[in-house]
């Protein structure tokens, strides 16, 4: 497993210092209850949370919260003020793979590195394609049997890919 990092500066954090070597970064969430069920698998793998504003709901939102449970305040939860601001980031936390459901390359496909980001867009609309196309050899798709879905859940989303890295470190998978 990677060394983690140290020392990020960020707009806000719950916890202190960046430890992981497993980040998990939403980039303008809109629906506080993935946010909190993410929160709660990220403290399960392991991971840093980063939410990218502007988000789609309040900190304190009630719902986000009682997604969360009572592990909330545990979350490394970082937020930072724009994606211009973690994307200089990036390289210090790890090599970034990027989530689209319109990518060609299966995250089944990817040995991940000791030190990860997985970069999530915004429920309705995803991230955006300038990134996606300035990150094609990175952007990964989860794959689905029905061909008209047009995407999964968010949530369960972040869940697949921040445990098959975890079940890749598990299994020494180099």
């Amino acid at each position: 497993m990677g060394n983690g990092v140290v020392g990020i500066p960020i707009l806000w954090s719950s916890l202190g210092e960046v430890v992981s070597s497993l980040h998990v970064i939403l980039v303008e969430p809109e629906i506080h209850w993935n946010t909190g069920n993410i929160g709660r698998s990220t403290l399960a793998a392991g991971a840093d949370l980063h939410l990218v504003e502007p988000l789609g709901f309040a900190l304190t939102d009630r719902y986000l919260l009682r997604a969360g449970l009572d592990y909330w305040p545990r979350v490394r939860l970082r937020v930072w003020p724009s994606w211009d601001a973690i994307e200089d980031k990036l390289p210090l936390l790890g090599e970034p793979f990027f989530f689209s459901s319109r990518a060609e390359r299966s995250f089944w496909d990817v040995k991940y590195p000791d030190d990860v980001a997985l970069v999530f867009g915004r429920e309705s609309v995803g991230l955006p394609e300038a990134l996606l196309a300035r990150n094609v050899s990175r952007t990964l798709r989860i794959p689905m049997a029905e061909p008209s879905l047009r995407s999964i859940n968010l949530s369960t989303t972040a869940g697949l890919a921040m445990f098959e890295v975890v079940r890749q470190r598990a299994a020494g998978v180099q």
